[in-house]
């Protein structure tokens, strides 16, 4: 979107996207959005450039409640997708994916399951929950 109104690579081009960067993790959303209408109204934006930005604008009015990277970043949470995909890499694909392995969609939903708790340290307390109630399954007596 950022070189939808300098030349796609040039110095004011990096300068605009390093400055609305800047902008967005010190959770200036509001002053982003604002300065965008702005340069769209005032701009000689015409063609793709313009319904691009066009589009940008309700998507990051939308969003903008969940975009609080300013906090996220002093909470020391992550703002890029790298955890999730590490997670998911680290929970599914080097389990489900190996060579060779072929999983029906009810196994691996199963399978994914257990290997949550696994990660997670709650195979003890899901252990436990099982013999419960596997146990009251078996034992206990329907009323009459």
């Amino acid at each position: 979107m950022a070189h939808c109104f300098p030349k796609e690579g040039s110095d004011e081009a990096k300068e605009l996207v390093e400055q609305r960067l800047r902008d967005l993790l010190q959770g200036r959303v509001g002053y982003v959005i604002g300065g965008l209408r702005r340069r769209l109204v005032a701009g000689k934006l015409s063609g793709p450039g313009r319904q691009v930005v066009r589009s940008a604008l309700p998507y990051l009015g939308d969003n903008r409640a969940h975009m609080r990277y300013d906090e996220y970043l002093a909470a020391g949470d992550p703002i890029g997708s790298g955890v999730a995909e590490g997670a998911c890499r680290h929970l599914v694909k080097d389990r489900i994916k190996p060579t060779g392995m072929r999983w029906a969609v009810e196994g691996a939903r199963a399978m994914l399951q257990v290997r949550a708790l696994s990660l997670d340290d709650q195979w003890e307390e899901f252990h436990e929950h099982r013999v419960e109630r596997e146990q009251a399954r078996l034992y206990t007596r329907p009323a009459a």
